[in-house]
C-alpha cells in the first residue's frame, strides 16, 4: 500500500498553467517556473502508468471468447499490478534546481483491485461448428481507498467505486475445435480524488485529479481439458488533469492546470485453470509506445516498456 501511495503522490506534483510540448511553461528559467517544469515531468511520467494499472490487459480477466448469449455470463476479481517507476522526488521538489537535469528512479509496484463482468446479449448466428456475431455488454468497478500514512493523504472526493462499460463482439464462438475470437472496447476511470503530499523542499495539494481510459482488444480463447489460454492485442488512450497547488518558502505559485494524453500498445497472455465453478486466472502482458515529453530525462523514461499483470478468479455460466 505504501509504494501504492507513493506512486501516486509523485502524479501530485504534477502542474503547469499551460502544458507544451515538453509540459514546461515559457519563459525565462527562475524558482517558480523551475517548480512548475519539474511538477509537470513528474505528472506527464506517472499519468501513464497509473492508466495502465487502471485498464489492465484483458477486458475480462482471461476471456477471449464471448459468453454465449442470454442468460449466460461471467464475473472476475482481478488485482492489476504494474511493474512500474518513480522518479526521486527530492531534486523535483528542490528550488534552484539543475535545468533539464538526468534523474534517476525508483521500482514501485501500482496495483488497483477491478472486478469485471460480461453478460451475453446475444449468442450470434451458427455457421457449422461455431457462432459469428455475439454480443456481449461489458462492466468494470475499480477501487481506490481512503489512505493516510507519513504524511501523504488520498482522499476520493467522489466515492472510492467507477463504474466502467464497453461491448464485446464475437468473431468466432469458441467450440471443441474452433477458438474464440472477439473484438471489445471498454471505458474504465479512476475515481476522482484529491492527494496532498510534500517534499523538504515544496508541498503539493492536488484537488480533483481524474484519470480516464478507453482501450480496444482483439482477443482469442481456447480450452484445453482443464486448463484455458488466452491471448490478446490493442490500444489504449490515457487522460489525466488536475488542479493543483505548489507551494515553496519565498514563493508565490498560483494553482496551475494540469494535463496529459497519450496513447499506447498493449500484448498479453493468460493461463487459467478450470475448476468445478470458477477458473483461477493470471496473466501477463506489457505496454509500450507513447508520446510523452519531459524536462528533464530520466534514467528509465516515461514512454519505456512497462510489463504488468493481473491474478483473479473468474466465475460464470
Amino acid at each position: 500500500m505504501r509504494r501504492f501511495a507513493v506512486a501516486l503522490t509523485a502524479l501530485t506534483v504534477a502542474a503547469s498553467p499551460a502544458l507544451a510540448q515538453n509540459g514546461c511553461p515559457p519563459g525565462a528559467l527562475t524558482p517558480t517556473r523551475d517548480l512548475q517544469c519539474n511538477a509537470a515531468d513528474l505528472f506527464a511520467y506517472m499519468a501513464p502508468q497509473l492508466g495502465t494499472a487502471v485498464a489492465g490487459g484483458s477486458h475480462t480477466l482471461g476471456l477471449g471468447t464471448t459468453v454465449g448469449g442470454l442468460p449466460h455470463f461471467a464475473v472476475a476479481l482481478r488485482m492489476n499490478v504494474v511493474a512500474g517507476t518513480t522518479p526521486d522526488l527530492e531534486p523535483l521538489g528542490a528550488v534552484n534546481s539543475t535545468p533539464g537535469t538526468n534523474l534517476g528512479t525508483n521500482g514501485a509496484a501500482l496495483a488497483f483491485p477491478t472486478v469485471d463482468a460480461s453478460v451475453g446479449l446475444f449468442k450470434g448466428i451458427g455457421l457449422g461448428v461455431t457462432r459469428i456475431g455475439g454480443v456481449d455488454l461489458l462492466a468494470s468497478a475499480t477501487y481506490v481507498p481512503e489512505v493516510e500514512t507519513d504524511g501523504i493523504s488520498i482522499a476520493p472526493a467522489d466515492g472510492s467505486l467507477k463504474i466502467g462499460y464497453g461491448v464485446r463482439v464475437g468473431l468466432l464462438q469458441q467450440s471443441l475445435i474452433v477458438p474464440g475470437v472477439t473484438f471489445s472496447y471498454l471505458k474504465r476511470d479512476l475515481p476522482t480524488v484529491s492527494l496532498q503530499a510534500g517534499t523538504s523542499g515544496a508541498t503539493f495539494d492536488m484537488q480533483d485529479f481524474s484519470l480516464t481510459t478507453s482501450s480496444w482488444r482483439l482477443s482469442a480463447q481456447k480450452n484445453l481439458l482443464m486448463l484455458q489460454v488466452a491471448a490478446g492485442y490493442g490500444q489504449d488512450s490515457y487522460d489525466a488533469s488536475a488542479n493543483i497547488g505548489v507551494s515553496a518558502t519565498g514563493l508565490t505559485i498560483p494553482n496551475v492546470n494540469a494535463s496529459v494524453a497519450t496513447k499506447r500498445t498493449t500484448m498479453y497472455g493468460s493461463l487459467g485453470l478450470n475448476l468445478v465453478i470458477a477458473r483461477i486466472v493470471a496473466e501477463v502482458g506489457q505496454v509500450s509506445g507513447g508520446d510523452v515529453a519531459t524536462y528533464n530525462t530520466f534514467s528509465t523514461g516515461p514512454n519505456a516498456k512497462r510489463l504488468y499483470g493481473s491474478i483473479g478468479i473468474r466465475a460464470g455460466f
